[in-house]
């Protein structure tokens, strides 16, 4: 009897335990399967935290003249784009993470890249299956026998620093990126379509 209700005991404690437990990382396409609509697709589970709603992205800049700035403001997620000092365009963004901060300072875009594919980060995917292993790797993760990387795309790229710049990616609402600036992809457009290399970039 004794035992038996031990055992119970043990069995219970075991349950709690296990709920407890963290339950570890989804993984996701976030970073590969990323489409122009502002959200991921793909093969594989989807990222555990959709998109939100942005009700703060417009553009206004059409027969605007005049030379075009960029400032963007890490505490409040916006750029806002200028012609001839007039305020055109609100985006939301995602900056760097606590990990891998958007560095404040006054920039000018250097490239500009439509297609433009990340030289460090990526994901790595099952080659037979195409189920995603890890959604968060880099150049430096080991990529075992049957699996392969890809690294992640980032459309519309607009350089202002090494190895960070502007360009369409997902919007979770905070700062989530590995340092660059992700907009939604009409922004990220308009953004790419209306600078130039040297326009000024402003970053608070």
């Amino acid at each position: 009897m004794k035992a038996a209700l031990r055992s119970s005991i043990l069995v219970v404690i075991a349950a709690l335990v296990a709920s407890c437990a963290p339950s570890g990382p989804q993984k996701s396409d976030y970073l590969l399967g990323y489409t122009r609509n502002n959200g991921p697709t793909g093969k594989g589970e989807h990222h555990s935290a959709p998109a939100i709603p942005d009700d703060i992205s417009y553009w206004d800049g059409e027969g605007t003249t005049g030379a075009p700035l960029i400032r963007i403001n890490r505490a409040e997620q916006k750029a806002y784009f200028y012609k001839g000092g007039q305020l055109v365009a609100v985006s939301k963004i995602s900056s760097g993470n606590e990990d891998h901060g958007t560095p404040p300072g006054r920039y000018k875009i250097t490239q500009k890249d439509k297609d433009h594919k990340s030289s460090t980060y990526g994901a790595i995917k099952d080659r037979a299956t195409g189920q995603m292993v890890n959604d968060n790797a880099d150049i430096r993760t080991p990529v075992l026998p049957g699996q392969i990387y890809y690294p992640a795309p980032m459309p519309y790229f607009m350089r202002f620093s090494d190895g960070i710049g502007m360009h369409t990616g997902f919007l979770p609402g905070y700062a989530a990126s590995h340092g660059c600036i992700r907009m939604p992809d009409h922004m990220a457009r308009h953004f790419f379509e209306n600078v130039e290399l040297g326009t000024p970039v402003i970053v608070q």
